[in-house]
């Protein structure tokens, strides 16, 4: 990559990691102390990062629109005072009123900051030649687990819910904003993705599907395939220690085993850089998309003891599926109208994620480690639904910068 993809990918990757941080995992730190101050549930902290989900996939096709049209610097910064003004009205809340209020516009915030208009403004300023700085994008926004939960605790013990979220408003605004302020107008933009409408069917000489009935036939398959792993994902991450408990592990080691679902995925992302963007992003993706059911296989058949093998499997599989929302539509639809499209293809995943903490805790609770089987099932649909896409060259769109 060149200098000037290292620079931006940086600044974006930076971005990313604090949006996170304040607007995803926040409320597993919060969502205690917060129940107790407002005498509500710790579930209904949760039912608020919910309701913020459903807001962003509601919102997300007017913000790719945005992106397309006015490219993603100025989306990325609206973003950041949302994200920002979401965290304070949360700092402030007395009761559930406010509360809720608070995360219907965290809610816009991660619609208009996330990965999505992150893949969107990249691809908007880098064309078809956007792979390797999608993959960049999502490494270095991979510390935003680790950064966002050991930072809010630390800040949380010194200066309470409320403090940590004044802490990362803050964030959004003095270091995020400014980041990406960094990112470099549409006007200034190397091979620039012309606006386009939701339902441009204008073919374009680098994507691979140009029939108008296959395109919408392929975007119904990639939704699902999305929702499908944005609902494992959510729902492992919600419920992975209680999970692995129930397979037999000691519920302190579960949560140190549970810890390896991040490097796991920073690995699923150096993969995709180093090996799999040899291949067509078709087939890395059905590749990532076996990795979950080969580790519910293992830990079935093996037990407890290698429940870190199943971890660490599911993390492979979810680091690279995370890229795969990026690459795989500019691949087979080219860079025209990403992030209107980005906006469709990922509003079901939203609505997955969610439903998932409580689906899969309801599962868990009635199943048991039966629940494997239901993302078991889900995840081998993925792989069939994968399967079912099938593109018409063999030469895939360089992605050298």
């Amino acid at each position: 990559m060149t200098n000037r993809v290292y620079r931006i990918v940086t600044v974006v990757g930076a971005a990313q990691v604090i949006s996170h941080a304040g607007a995803y995992y926040l409320a597993a730190v919060m969502a205690v102390p917060a129940s107790i101050e407002l005498s509500i549930s710790s579930a209904t902290v949760y039912a608020g990062l919910s309701l913020a989900l459903a807001v962003s996939g509601l919102a997300g096709p007017t913000a790719g629109k945005l992106v397309d049209r006015f490219g993603g610097r100025p989306v990325l910064i609206a973003s950041n005072l949302l994200l920002a003004a979401g965290l304070s009205l949360l700092a402030l809340a007395q009761g559930l009123g406010l509360l809720l209020l608070a995360y219907a516009v965290l809610g816009l915030g991660m619609a208009t900051g996330m990965f999505e208009v992150a893949f969107a403004a990249i691809v908007r300023i880098f064309g078809k030649k956007s792979h390797n700085a999608l993959v960049g994008v999502t490494m270095v926004a991979g510390f935003a687990s680790v950064a966002g939960w050991t930072i809010s605790v630390f800040v949380e013990t010194r200066y309470g819910w409320r403090g940590a979220c004044w802490f990362w408003a803050a964030m959004n605004v003095l270091v995020a904003l400014p980041l990406n302020m960094l990112i470099p107008r549409a006007s200034d933009s190397a091979d620039p993705a012309a606006p386009a409408e939701a339902h441009n069917h204008t073919a374009q000489p680098n994507a691979v599907v140009h029939d108008p009935k296959r395109e919408k036939y392929i975007t119904v398959l990639l939704a699902f395939v999305f929702a499908s792993s944005g609902f494992i994902s959510m729902g492992m991450m919600s419920h992975l220690p209680r999970l692995l408990e129930g397979v037999g592990v000691p519920l302190l080691v579960a949560f140190s085993i549970g810890a390896l679902v991040g490097p796991a995925q920073i690995t699923g992302r150096i993969l995709d850089f180093t090996f799999l963007r040899r291949l067509h992003p078709l087939i890395g993706t059905r590749i990532a998309a076996l990795a979950h059911p080969l580790g519910i296989a293992v830990l079935v058949v093996l037990g407890a003891p290698f429940a870190a093998l199943f971890v660490i499997l599911h993390g492979l599989g979810n680091g690279i599926l995370i890229i795969a929302k990026g690459t795989l539509p500019l691949a087979l639809f080219g860079p025209q109208g990403f992030g209107h499209r980005q906006g469709w293809l990922t509003m079901p995943a939203k609505f997955a994620q969610a439903i998932a903490p409580f689906t899969f805790g309801l599962a868990l609770t009635q199943w048991g480690t039966g629940v494997l089987w239901l993302t078991f099932g889900l995840a081998m649909c993925s792989f069939a639904a994968l399967c079912l896409i099938t593109v018409q060259s063999s030469t895939q769109p360089k992605s050298e910068l």
